[in-house]
């Protein structure tokens, strides 16, 4: 049931990068990426070059809950050619393992 994330762009280039910052984010308690974690339902990257960034947790009391949303939105902010970012924190639909990748459940021994 993985659910890849949406991505809206205009700049492909642009998108690729912030991808790749996703991939750099890590829940401290889970050695996997919030990428391959399936926390990541949309990117939006519009004309003006301004990027937002629809998210979950794994859950609404994850203990990085106020602290990884701001680390994600300062990766992307820090990314060439990025005009601002914004995460917006969503639980619906609720985030389940089902929504990891292959990659993820593979290193986390789901499979």
């Amino acid at each position: 049931m993985n659910v890849p994330a949406i991505i809206n762009t205009k700049n492909e280039e642009l998108s690729t990068k912030v991808i790749d910052a996703l991939k750099s984010c890590f829940d401290p308690e889970i050695p996997v990426d919030i990428w391959e974690l399936g926390l990541i339902y949309e990117v939006n990257v519009n004309d003006l070059n301004e990027v937002l960034v629809k998210m979950t947790l794994t859950s609404p009391s994850c203990p990085v809950a106020e602290s990884l949303p701001v680390e994600v939105e300062q990766k992307i902010k820090e990314l060439e050619g990025v005009a601002a970012a914004k995460i917006e924190l969503t639980f619906d639909p609720p985030w389940q393992k089902e929504m990891m990748s292959e990659v993820a459940q593979l290193e986390l021994g789901f499979m």
